[in-house]
């Protein structure tokens, strides 16, 4: 029997075309994952440095309003920034294009400094889908055990109040973290109100704060629960109507709202102190009563509550400003801004209004943002020093062939970067994502190894890609 040898035929210049212009494909992605980690290293640096609070909510923010990301994917971009700075080994693999951004970014959905180096395997071994089903399993498994610590939290949850044998009250509890956190608010809340109640009698009575006599912290605490005990049963368990749980009263004088220099005071209802300019941020937008005293305090009249946005004009203000009109911001529940104050003689029409959410609201009457209307009817925005704060920022300017550009930097640093660097190393194997997960995950059930031969335990460590 004769063997013939095999026939090699040439390959088309059209086929051998597109199998270079493939390889040109993925040799610019990996370039681009490698400039990937190194924006992420910059997005992590500048959200620890704080670049982005210049009255911008979050990094995210800033980025969706800097760089024209949607919001959803600024937020990524800085979740996956943070998580790398504890991920040392993904980071150095997507910084060499040696994995991609998108199972980067699946992979640290899950990853721990624990558990890095083996889910770095994982995304070597599989694609980008085998990548997606791994993390989907994992999480499942983190869920379940999450679940299984709740639970077990939720049911060791107790409260045993019992009287001792001198007649004092003794309680001892294990409180969920979420309801522990509530509590320990409201014992500080309640501290606070018997602090100030005991300051303004020592004040009433001309004795001093400090005496021999100051309670500790134990004993302020037991008061504090007093107190809660005691509200509680004042109200019957009831915390009061929306309109009333919500009310923020303050007390300014006129003089003290038009001019932070004049005297006068700017004082909330139980008689804290609060700036003349927080005043009239609360007076943009809010209910006004005005009361007038005689020479010895007392008062002598009382005027209707107004309002100081009428609601006719406030729905049109939010039907024309759909949102907070800060730069970048666009959160849709706002208040309104006098843009020149009332107490300064400004008018109430919807031309001197705009609507600001409550942070940005704050960041223009304390923080020293500026906001004005121009000539064209267009709002314009100034950071503290002076400087404009557009509502679209120039674009950046790309000098020369961006590619080139590109590929000389990581020349410069090293990288030789080709066609197949992000190439992963599976070989076509069907993937078993339960006998992964089994694997790799610390907190994953093992199969019991009294099951038949059939089931028998697989190796112990076995590759997660394995022959159908």
């Amino acid at each position: 029997m004769q063997s013939s040898a095999p026939t090699v035929v040439p390959t088309p210049e059209r086929v051998a075309a597109l199998d270079r212009l493939g390889d040109e494909i993925a040799e610019l992605s990996a370039h681009l994952d490698a400039a990937t980690a190194r924006l992420l290293s910059m997005i992590r640096e500048f959200d620890a440095r704080g670049g982005w609070n210049t009255g911008f909510r979050s990094c995210a923010a800033w980025l969706s309003w800097r760089v024209g990301l949607d919001l959803g994917a600024a937020r990524e971009r800085v979740r996956v920034a943070r998580a790398l700075g504890t991920l040392p080994l993904l980071a150095e693999a997507l910084s060499r294009g040696e994995l991609s951004y998108a199972k980067v970014r699946a992979l640290t959905r899950v990853a721990t400094p624990e558990t890095e180096a083996r889910l770095l395997g994982v995304g070597r071994a599989g694609t980008a889908a085998h990548v997606e089903r791994i993390v989907r399993g994992w999480r499942r498994v983190d869920r379940r055990a999450e679940a299984r610590e709740s639970a077990l939290r939720h049911a060791g949850r107790a409260l045993h109040v019992y009287q001792d044998e001198d007649g004092m009250v003794v309680l001892r509890g294990r409180l969920e973290p979420e309801v522990g956190a509530l509590f320990m608010q409201a014992l500080a809340a309640a501290r606070e109100t018997l602090y100030q109640r005991t300051r303004v009698s020592d004040g009433e009575d001309g004795r001093g704060n400090v005496s021999e006599e100051t309670p500790t912290l134990t004993q302020r605490q037991a008061d504090a629960l007093a107190l809660l005990a005691e509200t509680a049963l004042h109200h019957a368990l009831d915390p009061g109507a929306p309109g009333e749980r919500y009310q923020v009263v303050v007390h300014v004088d006129a003089p003290a709202l038009a001019d932070s220099e004049q005297p006068g005071q700017s004082v909330l209802e139980d008689g804290a102190r609060v700036s003349p300019e927080t005043s009239r941020r609360l007076a943009c937008d809010a209910s006004r009563v005005v009361m007038r005293h005689d020479e010895a305090g007392r008062v002598i009249e009382i005027g209707a509550r107004t309002r100081t946005i009428p609601p006719a004009l406030r729905r049109a203000l939010q039907h024309r400003d759909r949102g907070c009109r800060f730069p970048g911001c666009g959160v849709r529940v706002g208040q309104g801004h006098h843009l020149h104050h009332w107490a300064h003689g400004g008018p109430t029409t919807l031309s001197n209004l705009a609507l600001l959410c409550r942070r940005h609201h704050r960041a223009v009457h304390e923080e020293g943002f500026q906001v004005a209307r121009g000539p064209d009817g267009a709002l314009r925005f100034r950071r503290p020093d002076g400087h404009p704060l557009p509502e679209v920022p120039q674009a950046a300017v790309v000098r020369g062939d961006a590619v080139t550009t590109l590929r000389a930097s990581h020349d410069a640093l090293g990288l030789r970067l080709g066609p197949r660097t992000a190439c992963p190393g599976w070989l076509g194997e069907r993937l078993n994502v339960g006998w992964a997960i089994d694997v790799l995950h610390p907190l994953a059930q093992r199969p019991s190894p009294c099951r038949s031969s059939e089931q028998a335990s697989p190796p112990a460590h076995p590759e997660p890609l394995q022959a159908g």
